[in-house]
């Protein structure tokens, strides 16, 4: 089942990051980097045309509350987004009807590529869900041509465990994998849905 979650003024550090919840005035760090062609489109969206496009979807952000600002600890500057979404098709994963978990997903700053920042914010947001608001799965997915975005998740322990299509808000369907995370300090036994799709398998 999806957990419930918002942010609630959580702030995590880590070495060089702090992750925070949004506010109005992040408006310009967030267009100077979703604006920039190939960002957005990695995660399957249009890149930025507008800063008042930019502000209403930082509106979004503050008022769902679920997702947070990936700031450098040095100057405080706006990086990239690290969305805590409820997983689809609850109604037909029924392995998870009796646990509680949430779907991750996550953008960076193009100048930001290849610094390990990504893996580093993911991790920690793993930990906080895990031992703090006590969930016992996390998935994350990523479409085939983004290779970048599966290093991370392999980095940060996320395990193969469906092939499916994933409908992009460019109207795109594209084939993708979508990872599992089981909560290390849970024992927790999962009886499969859907093998026509499967590919997780236990240690």
């Amino acid at each position: 089942m999806n957990a419930e979650f918002k942010i609630n003024g959580k702030i995590i550090e880590t070495e060089r990051l702090v992750l925070r919840p949004f506010t109005t005035s992040d408006a310009d760090d967030l267009y100077e980097y979703a604006s920039v062609e190939g960002v957005g489109e990695m995660a399957g969206w249009r890149h930025h045309v507008s800063i008042d496009e930019t502000r209403s979807i930082l509106d979004t952000f503050i008022e769902e509350d679920k997702t947070f600002a990936i700031c450098l600890k040095d100057g405080g500057k706006v990086i990239g987004t690290l969305g805590v979404e409820k997983y689809g098709l609850e109604d037909k994963l029924t392995e998870f009807s009796s646990y509680k978990g949430r779907e991750m997903g996550y953008v960076l700053s193009k100048d930001y590529w290849g610094r390990g920042l990504m893996p580093e914010a993911v991790c920690a947001v793993i930990d906080y869900l895990f031992d703090e608001c006590d969930l016992d799965f996390i998935t994350c997915g990523y479409y085939d041509f983004n290779l970048q975005s599966k290093r991370v998740q392999e980095k940060c322990g996320f395990k193969p465990y469906r092939k499916v299509k994933m409908t992009t808000k460019l109207g795109t369907t594209e084939p993708s994998v979508l990872n599992l995370l089981l909560n290390p300090k849970k024992r927790i036994e999962l009886v499969f849905s859907h093998p026509e799709t499967l590919i997780y398998t236990e240690d």
